[in-house]
């Protein structure tokens, strides 16, 4: 095994690092969806976003169907290798590769043997943690795929280099309209590179004023949040939604016809039939729909999306209140 050298400009990135206070943090959506898009959209058994602190490596991030720790040491790890380089470091088959054919994460769990790691690094500087991909089975690794995870990793990037900024609602802990955008268009990208249809659906909420006037704008709030956690429960993990403002969301699902969108929306509403049974706060949450289901050609762009489900929910909206 070979142990990953230590970078020439370390010290400064250590503090880069530590002055973003995000090492030990709590999961944060942000990035838990990145993870959980790149392992759907390389197929892999584990996506990691990983931070290379000073001996260690801790995953602020991690999307895999087995239980893995917090973190390794660095001196084992893949990630440490990846941050040394620029672009994508890949390993297509760690047991054929004299630096890792005898590493404990090779030789035991989670039993390595295809590794791709993007290096994030925060305005052009140093190399902070990896978004990765790993695989306990050998594969290659062409070059739309090494774009795909690059595009991922920029992504990430963004995040991280801006913490501070907004892309998740502060009340639903979704994304908001900047975050479902952006990662919208990238969901699309794959799209357009797959062949691969998609639907955009948008809801807007029924008689929600109401629901302020009457009881209150902290019941109103709930009543949002309620929403949001529905669209959790229901959609995939790898489907993008969001809260674009007021009581106005929006999903994008990739690999969908117009059927199987529809019997999405039919599971949706049966959900919140029942919560709003269950619940009995003395209003319903009532909503409309609307969506479209397109092949994804160059020229379609997530709010050519938006604005045609827009059209498709308000005529759902004005049947449902004549």
């Amino acid at each position: 095994m070979i142990s990953p050298t230590i970078p020439e400009d370390e010290k400064q990135r250590l503090e880069k690092l530590r002055a973003l206070k995000i090492l030990d943090s709590a999961p944060e959506e942000r990035f838990d969806r990145l993870t959980r898009m790149a392992k759907r959209m390389f197929g892999v058994d584990i996506s990691v976003l990983s931070l290379i602190d000073d001996g260690r490596q801790w995953f602020k991030s991690k999307a895999s169907e087995n239980e893995l720790p917090d973190e390794t040491t660095r001196e084992i790890s893949f990630c440490g290798h990846a941050i040394l380089g620029d672009d994508v470091f890949v390993i297509e088959d760690a047991l054929e590769d004299y630096r890792f054919k005898d590493n404990p994460l090779v030789t035991e769990h989670p039993n390595i043997r295809f590794y791709a790691g993007y290096p994030l690094k925060v305005n052009n500087g140093s190399a902070l943690g990896t978004l990765c991909i790993i695989d306990d089975k050998p594969r290659e690794f062409d070059p739309e795929d090494l774009q795909l995870l690059r595009d991922l990793g920029v992504m990430a990037e963004q995040e991280i280099a801006a913490l501070q900024l907004a892309t998740l609602d502060d009340l639903t802990l979704i994304s908001n309209r900047r975050g479902f955008t952006e990662l919208a268009k990238h969901s699309l990208n794959v799209c357009r590179r797959k062949g691969l249809s998609a639907s955009i659906l948008l809801f807007d909420l029924n008689k929600f004023k109401p629901i302020n006037d009457k009881f209150g704008h902290a019941e109103g709030d709930r009543a949002l949040i309620v929403f949001a956690n529905i669209l959790r429960k229901v959609f995939r993990e790898s489907d993008v939604f969001g809260r674009l403002g007021g009581d106005e969301f929006a999903v994008l699902m990739m690999d969908v016809d117009a059927e199987n969108t529809q019997r999405v929306i039919q599971r949706f509403n049966n959900e919140v039939t029942t919560y709003n049974q269950e619940a009995a706060r003395g209003y319903d949450i009532e909503y409309s729909v609307g969506f479209v289901n397109s092949m994804i050609e160059n020229n379609i762009d997530v709010n050519d999306l938006l604005a045609a489900a827009d059209k498709e929910m308000y005529a759902e909206k004005g049947n449902k209140v004549r």
